[in-house]
């Protein structure tokens, strides 16, 4: 899968899948800053963000709340926060180790999401915490992701008015 389809990964899968369907956002200029974001990693926490999406986030959604994986930042905005490589996540869910290269990184990625509708999680976007651990980093992404919620909202907002 290209890290430009990754957000679409559980739509148009069988119907009674309990799964979350993954969508990203796009922004009122049309950028979309989760597909930024993932494109910026390099392949080895990009496999990480994957794999965590896949098997954590799109599985247990809403659940994760009570885990180490989600934080809820009030008013709707989570941090999805992955802290481990692909191959510890897939032994965590029973699977079999690929047994990673020599050329393994520091895996601590933030990912912004809110949870909507039927089992959708929009991704707003995210940031690699590991190359930026500064509290004034974070308190920007933060405001980014915040201010994304908000034009969600008001679109959806604008669209009901339309249908109303």
């Amino acid at each position: 899968m290209s890290r430009r389809s990754r957000g679409k990964a559980t739509e148009g899968e069988n119907p009674e899948d309990e799964s979350w369907t993954l969508e990203p956002f796009e922004a009122d200029d049309g950028t979309v800053p989760f597909e930024r974001f993932a494109d910026s990693l390099t392949d080895f926490k990009f496999a990480a963000l994957d794999m965590a999406m896949e098997h954590m986030l799109a599985d247990r959604g809403l659940d994760l709340a009570k885990t180490e994986w989600l934080k809820s930042l009030r008013m709707g905005l989570y941090e999805f926060r992955i802290r481990h490589e692909a191959d510890e996540i897939a032994r965590m869910l029973g699977a079999v180790s690929s047994g990673a290269g020599a050329n393994r990184e520091s895996v601590l990625l933030r990912v912004f999401v809110h949870f909507h509708g039927d089992k959708i999680v929009l991704l707003l976007g995210g940031y690699d915490k590991g190359r930026y651990s500064k509290s004034k980093r974070q308190q920007r992404e933060i405001q980014t992701a915040r201010k994304l919620l908000t034009q969600f909202k008001e679109r959806r907002r604008r669209e009901q008015r339309r249908r109303d």
